[in-house]
């Protein structure tokens, strides 16, 4: 079972699209956790999706509920990506059964949601800058955990 990213209740069309498309070209599921903050069809992630949305392997949950229900269920690891937290993302260990998951572009995830996590990490950045841009960030990481996991030895 190899590392998956989720977002929760994206706000940006243009972010979830680019994501998507990463995972298209990673082979890599993305779970998009409902609701977004924009209308959620092909056509509003088109501009940064491109045609790698009919690509990618992306499993819709309508509520965070409904994530979690699926997630122990599949005895999955929820892996937060958040400023919040003093533990290194590159300091982590990742498992294949990982899931990264990053929040809100204008919010990042209520407590009660972090507080579900398994593991937080954040990403070592300059001191007096807020964030790294949503889609930069899951791709650093994702990228952390897939090398950790083996996740790149079956693409080209």
């Amino acid at each position: 079972m190899p590392v998956e990213l989720a977002l929760y209740q994206p706000d940006i069309a243009n972010n979830t699209g680019t994501l998507i498309r990463l995972c298209a070209c990673l082979d890599t599921t993305i779970h998009i956790i409902h609701p977004t903050g924009f209308a959620f069809s092909a056509k509003t992630l088109a501009r940064a999706g491109l045609d790698y949305i009919d690509h990618a392997a992306v499993r819709e949950h309508d509520s965070w509920t409904r994530f979690e229900q699926w997630r122990h269920s599949e005895n999955r690891r929820l892996i937060l990506l958040t400023t919040k937290s003093s533990i290194s993302a590159y300091a982590a260990s990742f498992e294949s059964s990982d899931i990264v998951m990053v929040g809100r572009e204008s919010a990042g995830v209520p407590d009660a949601v972090a507080d579900t996590a398994d593991l937080a990490l954040r990403i070592p950045m300059r001191a007096g800058l807020r964030s790294i841009n949503v889609a930069l960030a899951a791709t650093l990481i994702l990228g952390e955990a897939k090398r950790q996991t083996d996740g790149f030895t079956a693409l080209k």
